[in-house]
């Protein structure tokens, strides 16, 4: 009964985690089946995330770190998506207003809503992390990433050398959690793994809800590429890097402290 109730509390903490991706869902799937008017579909889905983020500061859901967190992110991912767009990676093929370049400014919030899942998820469940590696090999590691995802159109894929190089600089960090006063831990690349896989099962779901469409979706909807979740894996890694970084920095350390009990970084907003 009492690996039940942790599995439960557990299961809470990480819904009230997502609620701002829930948002998006319901902002997909009211859109998709009732035709709002005065303005584009994918315009209301931009209306509704604004309103979304404001309702999220006012009620205190969010903090103003979180948020310009989640600023940061929509910058990242709308650039990435302005590029993927460009070279028929995906499309969208809805009118809009809000679209630059071809791509709705919703789009940014999408990779904002994995943001805000982290920065909700590291303070409701006190996330702590051990291990972790000197700042350049962490930034560095993120940055090859990121740029991965334009370069490989031009030179080449190396997402697996760079999952190799991950396993590598990561391979020690661990990842401690509380619920109900008590601590369990996890190794950072399995929690990498894991969201990965479920923000693949939420891809499935928004491209079934018509927030983009791959160039075999076109003509009917199909399941995502398991192959994507090595991408949302990599993605992730740059999500909890960064947030890791921005935490590291506020709190004026050069490095985190290595080890567990006393010495374990706690980084709390």
């Amino acid at each position: 009964m009492m690996f039940i109730r942790k599995l439960f509390v557990f299961a809470w903490l990480q819904a009230l985690s997502c609620i701002f991706p829930l948002i998006i869902f319901g902002a997909l799937a009211l859109t998709k089946v009732i035709q709002l008017p005065a303005l584009p579909r994918y315009d209301w889905i931009l209306l509704i995330c604004l309103l979304a983020q404001a309702g999220m500061m006012i009620s205190k859901l969010e903090t103003l770190d979180e948020l310009k967190v989640i600023c940061m992110f929509h910058i990242i991912g709308l650039a990435l998506e302005i590029f993927k767009v460009h070279m028929g990676s995906w499309s969208y093929p809805e009118p809009a207003w809000s679209k630059v370049f071809g791509v709705p400014l919703y789009s940014g919030f999408m990779y904002a809503s994995v943001a805000s899942y982290i920065c909700q998820a590291w303070r409701r469940l006190q996330l702590q992390i051990t291990g972790w590696p000197n700042s350049i090999y962490a930034v560095a590691i993120s940055t090859a990433i990121y740029l991965n995802f334009f370069t490989h159109h031009f030179i080449g894929d190396y997402r697996w050398i760079l999952m190799l190089l991950l396993v590598a600089v990561f391979f020690r960090c661990t990842v401690y959690f509380t619920l109900e006063e008590r601590t369990f831990r996890m190794p950072l690349l399995m929690s990498f793994l894991l969201i990965g896989f479920f923000i693949w099962i939420a891809e499935n779901v928004t491209t079934f809800l018509g927030a983009w469409k791959y160039p075999n979706q076109e003509e009917v909807w199909r399941l995502v590429h398991i192959g994507k979740i090595s991408s949302w894996m990599l993605l992730v890694v740059i999500s909890i890097i960064i947030v890791a970084q921005l935490k590291h920095v506020k709190k004026g350390r050069s490095d985190a402290p290595q080890g567990v009990s006393s010495e374990k970084w706690e980084s709390r907003t």
